[in-house]
C-alpha cells in the first residue's frame, strides 16, 4: 500500500491535471460519475446558508460569482459615498475613514474550502450501505446545514484533476478503510460545484450561461482545477462582451498561481476595453466612471485615439482626482499604477515642465520620468524607433494613434526669439493623406505664442494635379499680431541633409496660417513613388525654422 501510494503521489505531480476533454481526443470517465461500481468514497456535500439566507454572517465567507459581485457592488458604493463625502467635507478631520484601496471582498472573505475525512462508522444503514451520519462538532450555528449532497467519488480521477483533492487523499487518509470526506459549500456555489465534479469525469461542461460559467471558474479555482478554469475561460472568450462582463473578468479574484489559466479572458476583456473606448476624446465622460482596471487596460493600449499624450496625463490626473480624493491614496495609485502607462516621451516640453511642479506626483519620480524623456527626445532617430519597438520598452516609448504628431523642438531666446521644429512622417501616413487629408503636429511655442505644422494633400494652385504642401499656423486667436520669419525644409537623398523649399516672412494674427501647397514642386505621384528623394528609410524628415525679430 505505502508503496502504491508513494507511486501515485509521484504520478500525481507529474501528471496533474491534463486536459482530457473528449473533444481533444482524450479519455472521458463520464460513464463514472457517481457510479457506485467504479468509486472507491464517497463525498459529502454540505450546503449551507449564504448571504441571501436569514442568520447569515459576512465574515462567513461567500463563494459563488453573485455573492462577490454584490460584495463589489456594495464595497463601491462605499467607496463613491466615501469620495462624495471627502470632497465636500475635506475641511474635517473627525470624519469617519472608509479604507480606500478597493480591497477585494472575496479575497478577504473567502474562507479555504472546508474538507472532512470521517471515519467509516461501525454501523450499518438500512441499505446495507455504511452509515453516513453528521458529527455534530463539524455543525456552525451561524451558518445552519440546509441539505446534505453523497456523490459517489473515484478518489483517483479527482486527485488526477484537482490539487484541493490530490492534497486531501493523499494527506487526509489515515487508514485505508476511511471511505468518506466531507466539503461545506455556500448555496449559492452548489450547482457550480456538480458542474465542475461532473467536468473532472467528462471534460465537459452541461451550459454555457455566463453567470454559471463565472461561478464554475471561481469553484475551478478554489478547488484547485486548472483544466476547467482555461475551459471556462475559452467559453466565456468566445461569447458576447459587453463593457460590464469585461470589468467583471478583469476583477476577478483567481489567485496568482492559477492566473495563467484566464490569461485569455482577461487579455479578451482588455481588447474589448481598448477597442470600445478607442477615441478616448469621445468617451472621456464614461471612462471617468470605469475603475482601475478598467482604465488600465485602455490607457495601455497603442491604438488610443487621443490629441496628444499631454491630453492622456491630464486625462489621468483629473480620473484620479475624482476617483481618490485622499491625496496620500491618490499618490500611491498614481505612482504605481497610473504614470507607468503615460508615454512621458511623447509629451511636449511646456507640459513635462508642468510634471515637475504637480504636487499629486513624488517628485523624485517626476523628475526620473521627465529626464529620462528628455533623453529620449535628444537621441537619435534610429535609436529612438528601436526603443519604441523592443517588446521590454515599448510600453513608454510608442507612439500611439495622436491626433496631433508629435515634434522636435529646439529653443533659442538670443539674440532673437527662435525655434526649430522637426516633424517627421512615415510614407504610410503620407499616403493616407489622398486625396484632401491633413495632419497637424502638436503646438510648440515660441515668444509667448502657440504656433503648429500641418501638412496636406491638395491641388496644385493651377487645379491641374494634387501635391504635397506644409503650411505654419498660429494658435492662439485674438487681436494680437507678430511677425516671424520662417523656412521650410526637407532632408533629401542621397546626401541625406536638410534643403531650404522656402523662407518667407509673415505677421501672423490669432488664427491665420502661411505655407506652400507645393512644397516638392512636383505632382503627387512623384513624391509617393518608390524612388522618391524625400523618403529615408520610409520617413520624411521636415524642418521649420521660425524667427521674431520684432514686435509688430
Amino acid at each position: 500500500m505505502a508503496g502504491r501510494d508513494a507511486s501515485t503521489a509521484a504520478a500525481g505531480e507529474a501528471e496533474m491535471d491534463p486536459d482530457f476533454a473528449p473533444g481533444d481526443g482524450g479519455p472521458s470517465f463520464e460513464f463514472a460519475f457517481n457510479s457506485v461500481n467504479f468509486s472507491d468514497r464517497v463525498l459529502r456535500i454540505e450546503v449551507v446558508a449564504s448571504e441571501d439566507a436569514p442568520g447569515f454572517h459576512e465574515d462567513a465567507g461567500g463563494g459563488s460569482l453573485a455573492d462577490w459581485a454584490r460584495q463589489r457592488k456594495r464595497r463601491r458604493e462605499e467607496l463613491r459615498k466615501e469620495r462624495e463625502f471627502a470632497t465636500h467635507m475635506s475641511d474635517q478631520t473627525n470624519c469617519n475613514e472608509v479604507e480606500a484601496e478597493e480591497c477585494d471582498a472575496y479575497e478577504e472573505n473567502q474562507e479555504e474550502p472546508v474538507a472532512m475525512i470521517e471515519e467509516s462508522p461501525p454501523s450499518v444503514g438500512p441499505d446495507g450501505d455504511e452509515g453516513q451520519n453528521i458529527d455534530s462538532s463539524w455543525t456552525v450555528v451561524s451558518t445552519p446545514v440546509l441539505r446534505v449532497n453523497t456523490i459517489y467519488i473515484s478518489s483517483a480521477i479527482l486527485a488526477a484533476k484537482s490539487q484541493f483533492f490530490f492534497k486531501l487523499f493523499s494527506n487526509g487518509m489515515k487508514e485505508s478503510d476511511q471511505r468518506h470526506a466531507t466539503l461545506r459549500i455556500n448555496d449559492s456555489e452548489e450547482s457550480a460545484l456538480m458542474e465542475l465534479l461532473s467536468f473532472m469525469y467528462s471534460g465537459k461542461l452541461s451550459t454555457t450561461e455566463p453567470t454559471l460559467l463565472l461561478d464554475i471558474l471561481m469553484a475551478a479555482d478554489k478547488f484547485e482545477v486548472v483544466s476547467c478554469m482555461r475551459h471556462c475561460s475559452q467559453l466565456l472568450t468566445s461569447l458576447p462582451m459587453t463593457p460590464e462582463s469585461a470589468l467583471l473578468y478583469l476583477d476577478l479574484p483567481c489567485s496568482i498561481s492559477m492566473a495563467t489559466a484566464v490569461q485569455p479572458l482577461t487579455d479578451a476583456a482588455k481588447e474589448f476595453l481598448a477597442n470600445k473606448y478607442r477615441d478616448l476624446t469621445k468617451f472621456q465622460d464614461e471612462v471617468m466612471n470605469i475603475p482601475l482596471a478598467g482604465v488600465e487596460a485602455i490607457l495601455s493600449s497603442n491604438e488610443l485615439q487621443v490629441a496628444s499624450e499631454d491630453a492622456i496625463y491630464d486625462f489621468l490626473l483629473r480620473w484620479a482626482r475624482a476617483q481618490y480624493p485622499k491625496s496620500e491614496e491618490r499618490r500611491e495609485i498614481l505612482s504605481s499604477r497610473l504614470l507607468p502607462l503615460v508615454r512621458f516621451s511623447h509629451m511636449t516640453c511646456r507640459k513635462l515642465r508642468k510634471v515637475l511642479t504637480c504636487t499629486d506626483i513624488d517628485h523624485e519620480q517626476a523628475t526620473k520620468c521627465v529626464t529620462e524623456a528628455l533623453l529620449y527626445k535628444a537621441d537619435a532617430p534610429h535609436r529612438q524607433r528601436a526603443l519604441a519597438a523592443d517588446t521590454m520598452t515599448c510600453q513608454k516609448f510608442a507612439e500611439r494613434a495622436y491626433k496631433y504628431r508629435p515634434l522636435k523642438v529646439v529653443e533659442f531666446d538670443r539674440p532673437y526669439p527662435q525655434c526649430i521644429a522637426y516633424l517627421d512622417l512615415k510614407r504610410d501616413e503620407c499616403s493616407r493623406l489622398f486625396p484632401s487629408g491633413r495632419i497637424y503636429s502638436q503646438a510648440f511655442h515660441l515668444a509667448g505664442q502657440g504656433f503648429f505644422l500641418s501638412a496636406h494633400c491638395n491641388m496644385e494652385q493651377q487645379s491641374t494635379f494634387y501635391c504635397f504642401g506644409l503650411f505654419l499656423g498660429m494658435q492662439e486667436k485674438g487681436s494680437m499680431s507678430v511677425t516671424v520669419d520662417y523656412e521650410f525644409a526637407a532632408r533629401t537623398r542621397p546626401s541625406g541633409e536638410f534643403v531650404s523649399k522656402y523662407k518667407g516672412n509673415y505677421t501672423f494674427t490669432g488664427g491665420k496660417a502661411v505655407g506652400y501647397r507645393n512644397l516638392f514642386a512636383i505632382p503627387w505621384s512623384t513624391f509617393m513613388a518608390d524612388d522618391s528623394l524625400f523618403f529615408i528609410d520610409g520617413m520624411l524628415h521636415l524642418r521649420a525654422e521660425l524667427t521674431i525679430k520684432q514686435p509688430s
